[in-house]
């Protein structure tokens, strides 16, 4: 038996920083992490080429809080990035979001859009943007491409996470005022966050619960239903098979690090072009580039490693039994964007970690001598 004040289950950005702040203040942490590599899906690794790769996709980090900033710059050195996306429309690249520009030169000056009322699922929200032949263009092959669901059986909200941009502006995120990437990977971000707290790799906590006690709270970041057995059955999640190359002879393939496919005829979703996110000084140092295309794909089984809970009611619904079970448990704490079964930025998995800590804190009848002194400044 091996006992710790806080078991952490998973060592992603919600369950590092968690481990972290606990550490700092004084709090015994284990950190125990399924796969054979710390830091979740933000988890990356050196090509030989010395482009660095993400295991699971491009993270393009972004905030405007300056507190959030200077958390991460305590683990980190970041380099400036701003991410440009295209999406590749009738044979031409584009850029994404669309531009209002795009739209006049190609629908009309005098364009609306489609759907005007309360958007009652995913297409209508976006027809509530745009004109519809843009919407086809753009956003429905995509979207159902990643989604493997019609349109309209998604969640409204999921539209949400893009707009039409008045100002043509070709950056992704041209509000966040803090846009970068960490220097040296967002594992060795991870690495530094874990330093000097225990962390065991290829550990399966589901299968090995009488092996680890919590004195404390047992934080699990996982799959909420993977926890409770299936009990209620599967929630739905959607991940990305992906394939990578080396092009050896060549500088650059693509002008920006993504390019979006939402033609239905093209199989994959996206390629990432990762020299990109590197420094200008580094680019010049590397020979050839390195390309990952990825293609959507359902989670079939518990081994599989779920990305995106899936956006619709039938599977809220269910996620609601799930966390009706989790408040009868005062001393587990499910979170993170599998445990809370909703997608996070990177910068609010932080914030939200941040904000658990300080719930802990202030209502468990342990932490009334604890000093909350140590808790970053604005979490």
């Amino acid at each position: 038996m091996k006992t710790f004040d806080f078991v952490i289950v998973g060592s992603g950005l919600t369950g590092a920083t968690m481990a972290r702040l606990l550490t700092d203040l004084d709090h015994r942490v284990l950190v125990l992490e399924r796969r054979d590599h710390i830091g979740g899906n933000v988890a990356d690794r050196l090509h030989s080429s010395g482009i660095r790769v993400g295991l699971y996709g491009p993270h393009y980090f972004r905030t405007s809080s300056d507190a959030l900033w200077s958390f991460v710059n305590r683990f980190a050195r970041f380099h400036p990035f701003e991410a440009e996306v295209r999406s590749r429309v009738r044979g031409r690249l584009e850029n994404w979001p669309v531009g209002a520009g795009y739209i006049r030169r190609t629908v009309g000056a005098d364009w609306s859009p489609e759907f005007r009322g309360v958007p009652r699922n995913f297409e209508e929200a976006a027809l509530s943007m745009m004109p519809r032949s843009i919407y086809e263009d753009f956003v429905r092959g995509y979207t159902e491409k990643q989604w493997g669901a019609p349109a309209t059986a998604l969640s409204a909200a999921l539209a949400g996470r893009f707009d039409v941009r008045e100002d043509d502006d070709p950056r992704l995120t041209p509000t966040r005022k803090h846009q970068g990437v960490p220097a040296d990977g967002y594992t060795a971000l991870v690495e530094n966050m874990l330093s000097g707290i225990p962390y065991e790799l290829n550990c399966d906590y589901l299968r090995m619960r009488t092996v680890f006690t919590a004195r404390k709270a047992l934080i699990f970041t996982g799959s909420i239903d993977a926890y409770y057995g299936f009990q209620f059955g599967a929630l739905a999640y959607r991940a990305q098979k992906r394939s990578t190359d080396y092009h050896a002879d060549v500088e650059f393939v693509q002008p920006c690090v993504q390019v979006n496919e939402p033609d239905p005829a093209v199989f994959h979703i996206r390629t990432i072009e990762w020299k990109h996110l590197l420094p200008e000084a580094q680019r010049r140092r590397v020979r050839g580039t390195v390309l990952t295309r990825e293609t959507p794909c359902s989670v079939a089984s518990a081994e599989e490693t779920p990305e995106y809970p899936f956006p619709d009611a039938a599977n809220k619904t269910l996620y609601q039994r799930y966390r009706e079970l989790a408040a009868q448990e005062p001393t587990t704490l499910i979170c993170g964007r599998l445990g809370e079964y909703r997608y996070y930025d990177m910068d609010q998995a932080i914030a939200r970690a941040q904000a658990l800590v300080r719930q802990l804190l202030e209502t468990q009848p342990w932490a009334a001598k604890r000093p909350s002194r140590l808790m970053p400044a604005g979490a």
